[in-house]
């Protein structure tokens, strides 16, 4: 597939992640406190599901790896927000085997193997090893959002998120620079500022309610 195809699929799946973000932060401020508008979770599954193509287009384990656990995470969250129902059943049953199915059909027919992503000549272990750490922390901050919003019954965006958010792409940021991939770095770039503004509208929340 040609160079411009491939990273016009990474760079929509970032402008989808962006988006999300952007869309959350002016209704957070808008109502100055952190809120997940049901968007966010539709955006953040289709720009997941495109990534993770991506990912297997580049043949980049690290991108792969966190898309593949986020993605459910989405899928859940839409699910306690009562969205997931609403999508037709026949696209409900393809967004949960997609992940399935492009690995299925990658070794099935030979496009790639583990050495295509463990030995690839362009990623050096320790860098492979770097993006696969910040990816770790990048996506554990969804199952942790996740854990907190089954605990609280409700979907939600926590302090803590946001702060494994600002780890997380700072890290990715360090590892798109060497690995030159301008869609990471263009995506991580835009969403620390957001991820630093959420942790500053928390801290003010918190502190409202303080004094309250």
């Amino acid at each position: 597939m040609a160079d411009w195809i491939v990273y016009a699929i990474g760079f929509l799946a970032q402008i989808l992640f962006s988006s999300r973000m952007l869309v959350q932060w002016i209704i957070s401020e808008k109502n100055k406190k952190v809120l997940t508008p049901r968007l966010f979770w539709q955006l953040s599954l289709l720009a997941s599901f495109l990534l993770f193509v991506y990912g297997w287009l580049r043949e980049d384990f690290a991108i792969m790896l966190g898309q593949a656990i986020t993605y459910f995470v989405y899928i859940r969250n839409m699910q306690m927000q009562g969205d997931w129902r609403k999508l037709p059943k026949f696209l409900r049953i393809f967004l949960y085997i997609f992940p399935i199915i492009i690995t299925v059909y990658g070794y099935n027919n030979s496009t790639y193997d583990l050495d295509s992503f463990f030995n690839n000549e362009k990623i050096p272990l320790w860098l492979l090893l770097l993006g696969s750490i910040a990816q770790l922390i990048f996506t554990f901050r969804f199952v942790y959002q996740w854990l907190y919003s089954e605990k609280k019954k409700v979907s939600s965006l926590p302090f803590g998120f946001w702060l494994l958010s600002l780890i997380g792409a700072s890290l990715i940021l360090t590892y798109a620079i060497f690995r030159k991939d301008p869609v990471l770095f263009v995506g991580h770039s835009l969403g620390l500022v957001v991820y630093v503004r959420n942790l500053i509208i928390l801290k003010n929340e918190k502190h409202e309610v303080d004094k309250k």
